[in-house]
């Protein structure tokens, strides 16, 4: 595999690189960034192959969009796909009158929910405009999950089917992008989107990982039998698949419980036996799966990004896989080549 490689994205015809950026680290993410390290990280995925970036609105509050924008901006917009999201619409607020949640020093504006017709079109309107682009490629409807909106969801969902899913549908109508769908945390409620929306594609974050193979049931059987094209987001489920079950070690952006670090450490072991690194191939696991067309890592630090990239392109060999299935590890239905 390499970082550079083209899968075409379902039946769009937009074929995106193997690896992507995600932006959400420079929107400020738990902690700052600096303007030049932010487009310093933008300058080294290109420069790496990467050609498909997404971002959103939620990122650092409108931040992650400018920052990006301006980074791309003297790049050929015919060289690269761009994703953004809807469902959350930005309006101007003094620093401190309103919940930052995982943003550090976001930009100035308060985030309101708005999975409606209109404020997707107004959604949609404000990111070209942070974007500097008069066109995304592909327009995802953002975290309609249980996660997100608990005992409301069912409401919000059912906004964004009838109402938002409408807009995105106009909007590809119009070439304002190419492509549509969700982005979300959760396969079951993924699965049920694309079910009922016209969807192109989905962003599906840390749900199909070495960790995590549920979506082999229903969603990944789901997407290849429409031609509906798939990019995998946490495939280190936030850290454990990248660092190992060492103590600290993240799982959904929380302390690892006992059966996953028990877990993790399993896997740890049969690739230091086979001695290749865990995130090789949790990064490998992830991207093998046919309806995958992309897998967006958001990196921290020009290193991990490199890192990465060199993780994508190590090379497995096929009895460390056979060792995986023979203890559990790894489903038989699974692909892993």
């Amino acid at each position: 595999m390499h970082v550079a490689q083209r899968r075409t994205l379902g039946r769009t015809g937009i074929d995106p690189s193997l690896l992507s950026f995600g932006a959400a680290p420079i929107g400020n993410f738990l902690r700052p960034f600096r303007e030049a390290d932010a487009r310093g990280m933008v300058d080294q995925a290109w420069e790496l192959g990467i050609r498909y970036y997404d971002t959103a609105p939620l990122y650092g509050h409108g931040l992650s969009e400018y920052r990006l924008g301006h980074a791309l901006r003297e790049r050929p917009r015919q060289e690269f796909f761009l994703s953004t999201k809807v469902g959350r619409v930005l309006r101007p607020a003094a620093p401190g009158t309103f919940d930052s949640g995982l943003w550090t020093d976001p930009a100035p504006f308060a985030v309101t929910y708005d999975y409606s017709y209109d404020g997707v079109l107004r959604s949609v309107e404000d990111s070209l405009q942070r974007l500097l682009v008069d066109r995304v490629d592909i327009l995802l409807l953002h975290d309609i999950d249980r996660y997100t909106h608990g005992d409301a969801q069912p409401d919000m969902f059912e906004t964004a089917m009838t109402g938002g899913a409408r807009a995105l549908e106009r909007l590809r109508d119009e070439g304002v992008t190419k492509a549509i769908g969700v982005g979300v945390n959760e396969a079951d409620v993924c699965a049920e989107a694309l079910r009922r929306m016209d969807a192109d594609c989905a962003l599906l974050a840390g749900r199909y990982t070495l960790l995590e193979q549920e979506p082999l049931d229903d969603l990944l059987p789901l997407c290849l039998d429409r031609g509906i094209g798939v990019i995998l987001g946490g495939v280190y489920n936030s850290g454990v698949l990248a660092t190992g079950p060492k103590p600290g070690a993240k799982f959904n952006y929380a302390p690892a419980p006992p059966d996953i670090l028990q877990r993790a450490g399993r896997l740890q072991a049969i690739c230091d036996r086979h001695h290749v690194p865990l995130p090789a191939v949790a990064l490998q696991f992830a991207a093998a799966h046919p309806a995958v067309a992309s897998i967006c890592i958001g990196s921290r630090t020009p290193d991990q990004q490199a890192a990465t990239a060199q993780w994508l392109e190590t090379l497995l060999p096929a009895e460390l896989w056979q060792d995986l299935r023979s203890e559990g590890l790894v489903r038989e239905d699974a692909p892993t080549a």
